[in-house]
C-alpha cells in the first residue's frame, strides 16, 4: 500500500509522521508547493517527493493537507476522476468543507472528512471523521489503522464536526494561552520561567488525564481542588469573576462560526 500527503504544512506534516509511527513499512510519498520542506520531511520519514498528480495515479489512500481556499482549484487541476476509477479513498483535513463538495470535486471517490488536531505530532491528537457512503468498512479500517498511533479518532456525524472543530481542532491554542498565562504566574511568584512552564504543562496535562480517567465532571474536580478559604479558591474566584468561562465559551462559538464560513 501507498500512502500520499498532498500539502506538507503543519497538520498534514503531523499526520505523515504518525501514518510512519503507525507503519514503519508502508510506503509514503509527499507533495507541496514547497519542495524543501516535502525533501526535509521525506528525508525524516524514509518517504518519497513526488508530483501532485503522481500521487492521485499512485497512491491507495490520499491525505488532502490543503487549505479550504484553495483545494477547490488544485484539484480541479489534477486528474481526479482518473484516480475514482481507481477507488483512491480521499482524507480531507480542510475546514468546513463538506463531504457533498468533496466528493464533487473528486469526481464521486470515496472521501473521508476528517478535523484532527496539532496533538497527532505526539501521538495524543483527537480526530474527528465522517465518511461518504461509498467508503467501505476496509477502507475505514484502513484508515484507523494508518491513524492508530496519532491519537483517538471518533466517528461523528458530518453536522456535527464544525462543532468538533471549533472544540478539539481550534482548542490546543486556547489551552496554549491559558498554560503561558499559568508560567507567567508563576514566574512573577519567583519561579524560573523554565520551572514555571515544567510545572504548569504537568499540572494542565494531569489535570486533564483526571477529567478522562476519573468519571468525573470538570465541576467536581474543580470543587475537589478548592479547599473552604484556601489558595485555590481565591484564584478561581478571579478567573470566574473576570469572565473566563465566559469567555472561553465566546471562543469556541466565534472558531465555529469561522468553520462555517471557511466551507461556503
Amino acid at each position: 500500500m501507498k500512502v500520499g500527503f498532498l500539502g506538507c504544512g503543519n497538520m498534514g506534516g503531523a499526520l505523515a509522521r504518525a501514518v510512519r509511527r503507525a507503519d514503519a513499512t508502508v510506503a509514503i510519498a509527499l507533495s507541496d508547493t514547497d519542495t524543501a520542506k516535502a525533501e526535509a520531511l521525506a528525508a525524516a520519514l524514509t518517504a518519497e517527493v513526488t508530483s501532485a498528480e503522481a500521487l492521485l495515479w499512485e497512491c491507495d489512500v490520499v491525505f488532502l493537507g490543503l487549505k479550504p481556499q484553495v483545494l477547490g482549484a488544485a484539484l480541479a487541476a489534477l486528474p481526479t476522476a482518473a484516480a475514482a476509477s481507481r477507488g483512491v479513498t480521499f482524507v480531507s483535513m480542510a475546514a468546513g468543507v463538506t463531504l457533498a463538495s468533496l466528493s464533487a470535486m473528486l469526481a464521486g471517490a470515496p472521501v473521508i472528512r476528517i478535523m484532527p488536531n496539532t496533538a497527532v505530532l505526539v501521538g495524543e491528537g483527537m480526530t474527528v471523521y465522517a465518511t461518504t457512503p461509498n467508503v467501505t468498512a476496509k477502507a475505514e479500517a484502513t484508515f484507523l489503522s494508518l491513524m492508530a498511533a496519532s491519537g483517538k479518532c471518533d466517528a461523528l456525524p458530518e453536522e456535527l464536526i464544525d462543532a468538533a472543530c471549533a472544540v478539539s481542532g481550534c482548542g490546543p491554542a486556547f489551552a496554549y494561552l491559558i498554560l503561558d498565562a499559568m508560567a507567567e504566574g508563576g514566574v512573577q511568584a519567583g519561579l524560573s520561567r523554565e520551572r514555571a512552564l515544567a510545572y504548569a504543562a504537568q499540572t494542565v496535562r494531569g489535570a486533564m488525564r483526571m477529567a478522562v480517567e476519573t468519571g468525573k465532571t470538570p465541576a467536581e474536580l474543580k470543587v475537589a481542588v478548592c479547599s473552604p478559604g484556601g489558595s485555590t479558591i481565591e484564584g478561581v474566584k478571579v478567573l470566574e469573576g473576570r469572565g473566563l468561562p465566559t469567555l472561553v465559551r465566546e471562543a469556541v462559538a466565534a472558531s465555529f462560526a469561522r468553520t462555517k464560513e471557511l466551507g461556503k
